[in-house]
């Protein structure tokens, strides 16, 4: 997805968030996220959103400490994250997406940013509708696009995600394959930790599935066993790897 694209459907997802967040009790924990209640959750995306609006504007060259903006101390209601999304928005939109600035991950551009708060945005939106009782659904193409935002990033949170630096092998490799599209991404575990193989060859387990049961369970939202998703191969492998490769 390009950096417009990404664009349009955070503005769906930050509409959605502030609709499923107007019907949730903030006190209800947030199961998959260990600790968090919703009123928690809404508060650190609406935090990222601010952060990462100001990264966007002022194009900064080095990590702002998003923990130092204090904006915990504004209520995180449903109009709290539609304003801190729509200025988010609008930086990002007013923005050439090719213009180079920090970022986390390997991409350092402004296009890094639309689609990290896409798919942040994304998740989020899951954990509160899991929180509701909710079964979350997505779009083929933002999920497509989330799985391979994933894999391009992960390599990139070893500081803060310390299991992603024990994801190291001899080769082995992992295939995720989505039945409702064309995407096949292959994961190869060497000494140096991830890489991404631009190749077509076998892998030592496939998971297959739809586009968003997949990132689902990439993610950690969908337990394997419950997610619509078929495994063939080496499943301690697949273990391994959904157990070390969370973003924390």
């Amino acid at each position: 997805m390009d950096h417009l694209a990404c664009c349009d459907a955070l503005e769906a997802e930050i509409t959605e968030v502030a609709t499923v967040l107007a019907a949730s009790d903030p006190e209800r924990p947030v199961p998959t996220c260990p600790g968090w209640t919703v009123q928690d959750l809404a508060s650190h995306l609406g935090s990222v959103h601010r952060w990462a609006e100001q990264l966007v504007r002022e194009r900064a060259q080095r990590r702002i400490p998003w923990s130092d903006r204090g904006d915990d101390r504004w209520p995180a209601n449903p109009s709290w994250i539609v304003d801190g999304g729509t200025s988010l928005l609008a930086a990002l939109r007013s923005t050439d997406p090719g213009i180079g600035m920090w970022s986390w991950g390997a991409d350092q551009h402004v296009r890094f940013w639309s689609r990290r708060q896409l798919h942040e945005t994304v998740i989020h939106r899951v954990d509160l509708e899991l929180a509701m009782d909710r079964d979350p659904a997505g779009r083929q193409a933002v999920a497509a696009d989330g799985i391979d935002e994933f894999l391009d990033n992960l390599p990139s949170a070893r500081p803060f995600s310390p299991g992603v630096g024990e994801l190291v092998g001899e080769g082995s490799r992992l295939a995720f394959t989505e039945v409702d599209g064309n995407g096949r991404w292959l994961v190869a575990l060497d000494e140096g930790g991830i890489s991404l193989p631009n190749d077509d060859g076998p892998a030592d387990v496939e998971l297959a599935g739809s586009a968003w049961e997949l990132l689902l369970v990439l993610y950690r939202r969908r337990p394997l066993h419950r997610a619509d998703v078929s495994v063939a191969g080496d499943r301690d492998l697949l273990d391994f790897w959904l157990e070390h490769s969370a973003l924390l």
